[in-house]
């Protein structure tokens, strides 16, 4: 299969998959649970989500890691999961992408305000960020 940046300077359009939130939610996600939680909770309802998306011709799909990064996964009791947590989405979005589509890792925001507002600094929010694709290229991205 050829990589992004190959696929970028071909002609034609890249369709990606669509919102993981709202597809999981009416899979069955409980309101205010994070999707990321479901990756090691119910592999199965994300996977289907994958292949839906590759089924549907999707030629890119983003794992299930919007919101792994420490900071976002704290809120939800899985801080010390991080790892897990990213590198089954990851296993997950490759099982369903087969040879045929794209994945890429998705990272999304801390939650947290920035200084002066908030606590992190902007050397924090680096350090999170960093954190998170350490894992995601350790899962393949």
């Amino acid at each position: 299969m050829t990589g992004l940046r190959e696929r970028l300077t071909q002609d034609g359009i890249l369709v990606s998959d669509g919102a993981t939130g709202t597809f999981l939610q009416r899979a069955g996600l409980p309101s205010g649970m994070a999707p990321d939680r479901w990756n090691l909770e119910n592999p199965d309802a994300i996977e289907t989500m994958h292949r839906g998306y590759v089924d549907a011709g999707a030629d890119l799909i983003l794992t299930n890691t919007f919101g792994s990064n420490r900071p976002r996964l704290e809120k939800q009791g899985l801080a010390d999961r991080m790892r897990e947590v990213i590198l089954v989405a990851a296993h997950l979005a490759h099982r369903a992408a087969g040879d045929s589509t794209l994945v890429l890792g998705d990272m999304g925001p801390t939650g947290e305000l920035m200084k002066p507002s908030g606590m992190p600094t902007y050397e924090g929010a680096v350090a999170v960020f960093a954190e998170q694709a350490t894992v995601l290229a350790e899962g393949g991205m």
